[in-house]
């Protein structure tokens, strides 16, 4: 075990920032858990993850917008998701710009419909950048204010390791079912 905090000490922003870049909820939240361990640092923690996870959304829009042929084969089997992202930022403007950081799959989505759209990406980018620093903050100290909490749970599935997957299991199963649910032809 010291073996492996110590490694997350070593490499511990180095994995945050590349997880941050993609989405990165569960980094942000580890690391929040490692501050209040004392293992990292929370500020330099929620600052790594919120310029990565900013990059990461403006690299999305970016592409989209000017390589739409390339990003074409990668999202044809998602047009459905694509076109509820759409809506859902018709439906709620600019605040789902926001939102989305917090929802597992609108993260990825709803950069990709800005890229798509007319939206303005110097617009989209001030939002991003400010939604980062929320998303970060609020998870970062979130997570580190639980960080007993999370200990615990820790220590409490150390003893019955056969839970976790049992319930990222079923995490993962209700978010397909809202996602076919959301996309389903009417």
């Amino acid at each position: 075990m010291e073996e492996i905090l110590t490694s997350l000490a070593t490499y511990g922003y180095i994995v945050l920032f590349l997880y941050s870049f993609g989405g990165g909820m569960v980094a942000i939240i580890a690391a929040g858990v490692l501050s209040y361990k004392g293992i990292m640092n929370l500020e330099v923690s929620i600052a790594i993850a919120a310029i990565a996870n900013f990059i990461g959304d403006v690299a999305l829009s970016s592409i989209s917008r000017y390589n739409r042929e390339t990003m074409m084969p990668y999202i044809r089997k998602h047009r459905r998701k694509l076109a509820l992202s759409h809506v859902l930022m018709k439906k709620y403007g600019d605040k789902i710009i926001i939102i989305k950081k917090f929802i597992y799959g609108l993260k990825t989505l709803i950069p990709i419909a800005v890229g798509f759209t007319k939206y303005s990406l110097i617009k989209f980018n001030i939002l991003n950048f400010i939604a980062a620093l929320i998303w970060a903050l609020s998870l970062g100290y979130g997570s580190y204010y639980a960080g007993e909490y999370f200990t615990r749970i820790f220590y409490a599935l150390e003893d019955k390791p056969y839970i976790a997957p049992i319930a990222l299991f079923f995490l993962v199963l209700l978010i397909w079912f809202y996602f076919q649910k959301a996309t389903k032809k009417r």
